[in-house]
């Protein structure tokens, strides 16, 4: 069987295989090799799974569990084992929803406490992160292999990505969790995936319904699977209002099942209108920066300047709890790669243009990836407007997005370039260019993470 551009299965499926592995080996290496606790909120994120394997699920989120000077001094200390008597007071993510913390809980109690235990098993789930990426890709490019498993190598490499997934945190279940519902979410509107991969809205529902039980960041997905609903039912020609308001109900009816239990326990422990705990935490962690002290201090320009510089470098790669960045020249050229891979969005465009453009269920896809994009957006802008938190991870929902964009932008130029000298090898150029972020990766952690964190 052929796939996009002559690429047969297997050799696709022995490339995804091999972008796996090395995955695994560079999550396996920073899992282990970064020192304990260097990963953002790897503290709290521990005690949480502690806490549910030595008492039961759910902790409360209380004022006692933040400490802005102890944990201002075991940071700047670097984690030093002279000031680790009261870490397991650190515990000011108890308002998190428990999905990750009960996986996390069994393989705490299995290994012992072990922390690189829990570190491997997020890596774990990040493997899960990188196949729907490919899925995605895959589907919204109407079966491109080359774009596919590019835009897989883009989520499996990028050095900061790479960190936290390799860190103790339930952002890999989350990035998880979002992923698949994107994946549903494009199969739903894409005719071409085939019958067997267009799941129904009670699907969609129940994966958002996990999203609740996971993290706040999922709750993009609720308005972004009800707009794949919408792009379905348009299409489906003869299908009225009833049936989009079936379909509305078999999607809320497991968000509100599963959502429920956890909005209805916050309600009961922190308070109407609390549901999810982020009132409580907002007024327990006294001391984290605000935005309007930042801007009154120093101005929205250098605020907004500060912000998107910091975004960006963390969004590739700024470790620890963001006190190692990479060099200058690497920011330089990640942002020339950045360019470069927009740019060739508009040679790609042209050709699709030409051929007709992509059919009906592609563009929505398209609509999709972009709707993901701008929902994680305006819930980075939403956090900053109270929290200084320039911190690229958090844009992390929507790496299907950047994937497909960045494949997409590379495949352009290899199709462009093709067309010039006819060589048919072209094909493959965003395959190795998503490659070497892997190098960029290896280079990180031996270079600067692994020198900058002391492991005592």
């Amino acid at each position: 069987m052929i796939t996009g551009r002559g690429v047969s299965r297997t050799v696709e499926r022995a490339a995804l295989i091999g972008i796996l592995i090395g995955y695994g080996l560079l999550a396996i290496l920073y899992a282990t090799l970064t020192p304990p606790w260097q990963v953002p909120d790897e503290p709290a994120h521990y005690n949480y799974a502690r806490q549910v394997a030595e008492s039961g699920c759910c902790p409360v989120l209380e004022a006692a569990d933040w400490d802005d000077a102890y944990r201002s001094l075991i940071v700047s200390s670097g984690f030093d084992p002279q000031h680790l008597a009261r870490l397991d007071t650190v515990q000011y993510e108890d308002h998190q929803p428990p999905l990750f913390y009960l996986l996390a809980a069994g393989v705490y109690r299995a290994a012992g406490g072990s922390l690189i235990a829990i570190r491997l098993l997020s890596a774990l789930i990040g493997a899960g992160v990188v196949l729907c990426v490919y899925g995605i890709a895959r589907t919204a490019s109407g079966g491109d292999a080359i774009t596919a498993l590019a835009a897989a190598a883009f989520a499996a490499f990028i050095p900061q990505h790479l960190a936290i997934m390799a860190g103790a945190g339930n952002d890999s279940l989350a990035e998880l969790i979002v992923g698949l519902g994107a994946l549903l979410a494009v199969w739903h509107v894409t005719p071409e995936a085939g019958r067997r991969l267009r799941p129904g809205p009670l699907a969609l529902g129940v994966v958002t319904g996990l999203g609740v039980l996971t993290k706040a960041s999922t709750l993009v997905l609720g308005p972004l699977l009800a707009l794949a609903i919408v792009l379905r039912w348009r299409r489906d020609r003869g299908r009225g209002w009833p049936t989009l308001l079936r379909r509305a109900i078999l999607f809320a009816l497991p968000i509100a099942a599963l959502g429920g239990l956890w909005w209805a326990r916050n309600t009961g422990v922190y308070g109407w209108p609390d549901v999810m705990g982020l009132r409580r935490h907002d007024a327990v962690v006294i001391g984290q920066p605000r935005t309007a002290d930042w801007i009154a201090a120093s101005g929205f320009g250098p605020w907004l300047a500060d912000g998107a510089a910091t975004t960006f470098r963390s969004f590739w790669g700024q470790f620890g709890w963001m006190g190692v960045p990479m060099p200058g020249p690497v920011y330089w050229l990640l942002l020339l790669f950045t360019a470069a891979s927009l740019a060739g969005l508009i040679p790609r465009a042209i050709r699709a243009r030409r051929e007709g453009g992509p059919p009906p269920g592609q563009r929505d896809a398209a609509r999709l990836m972009a709707g993901l994009l701008a929902l994680s957006a305006l819930a980075f802008a939403y956090y900053n407007l109270t929290f200084v938190q320039f911190q690229g991870r958090y844009l992390y929902p929507a790496l299907s997005a950047f994937a497909l964009a960045a494949a997409a932008g590379w495949t352009g130029w290899a199709g462009a370039l093709r067309s010039r000298t006819g060589g048919p090898w072209l094909d493959w150029l965003p395959l190795p260019v998503m490659l070497a972020l892997a190098a960029l990766s290896g280079l990180a952690l031996w270079r600067w993470v692994i020198p900058a964190l002391p492991a005592w």
